[in-house]
């Protein structure tokens, strides 16, 4: 880190982020899983729109764009946004925050599927392996979970549709070379009116707006959806988009820290083993882990909120 500042703006957004998973906990005290994901949405485009409006960023202007933005929302903000509003129904928002670490090494995956010039090296394949071992640690199936099976598989699930949005952005909107803030309203936008167009097919109970609640939703739409990507951007700016990657590897112990303040969420040895062990892994797999040869870095994200080019470009607007 260069400075203080840049270190405060650092651990910032990796509080925000790794608290956005206790803000749906929340939040769900009072709205339904739908009606969660199109607040947050509404709420973080606006806030964006707003900012690019005052920095005069153009948005872009062709169907074609705007098409592969929606293909980008759909993976990348309105599936994973809905499978961990009802993954953590049913399991705790440390857990959620600990399986959402392992989209790095689903992106790994996808990438090497989806990409001809991904190769499969055996650095990766050892990383994935070490993380897929990890996740299996803190679902824990040998004994007392921390929530449902149903809800944690909902919370990885989250996790891949991350990676196949990161892959997407990489093959069919990198190229393009659009301005990151345009690039990050452009996708909550067409994110907002995918989940406004499909809501109303949603459960949907009367909303309840405590205290809690409201706090919780404008919190998690406002500043760990919209703030956090400004941070984001601003880092990248300071130290390089892969310095600001490792951002990454904090956010899931934000995530149970807050959800044991907060929440009174239990600490058990398997998810403390297993995040770690996933995060072992995707250190590796990513070359982070220090005294080893290196190797060219990955074009495609190198954590769950963005990595090299992509994070310059898109936001995994948890």
């Amino acid at each position: 880190m260069k400075n203080n500042a840049t270190l405060v703006r650092f651990l910032l957004l990796a509080t925000l982020w790794g608290s956005s998973f206790t803000l749906i906990k929340v939040s769900l005290e009072g709205l339904t899983p739908s009606q969660l994901v199109l607040s947050r949405l509404v709420l973080g485009a606006l806030l964006l729109i707003g900012i690019a409006l005052v920095s005069k960023v153009a948005l872009p202007r062709t169907a074609e764009v705007w098409g592969h933005y929606g293909g980008a929302a759909l993976f990348g903000n309105v599936i994973p946004f809905l499978l961990l509003s009802y993954g953590e129904k049913s399991t705790g928002a440390g857990i959620a925050g600990v399986l959402i670490g392992g989209t790095p090494l689903l992106t790994l995956t996808v990438a090497a599927l989806a990409l001809p010039g991904e190769r499969a090296t055996p650095r990766k394949i050892v990383g994935l392996v070490a993380g897929f071992a990890g996740v299996v640690i803190v679902i824990g199936p040998w004994g007392d979970k921390l929530g449902t099976l149903g809800g944690q598989f909902a919370c990885l699930g989250a996790a891949l549709s991350y990676a196949v949005g990161f892959v997407y952005v990489r093959k069919f909107l990198s190229p393009r070379g659009i301005p990151p803030l345009a690039g990050a309203a452009s996708q909550l936008i067409a994110a907002a009116v995918i989940q406004a167009a499909v809501t109303p097919f949603l459960d949907w109970d009367t909303p309840d707006f405590t205290g809690r609640v409201t706090a919780a939703i404008i919190t998690l739409g406002v500043l760990s959806t919209g703030l956090a990507y400004i941070l984001y951007f601003r880092l990248i700016g300071d130290v390089g988009a892969v310095t600001a990657s490792a951002v990454n590897y904090v956010v899931p112990v934000a995530a149970v820290i807050v959800g044991v303040i907060v929440l009174d969420e239990p600490v058990t040895w398997n998810l403390i083993v297993g995040g770690l062990v996933v995060l072992i892994g995707m250190g590796y797999a990513e070359n982070r882990v220090k005294g080893l040869k290196k190797e060219p870095p990955a074009a495609v994200p190198a954590a769950g909120t963005g990595g090299e080019s992509e994070a310059a470009r898109t936001g995994d607007t948890r």
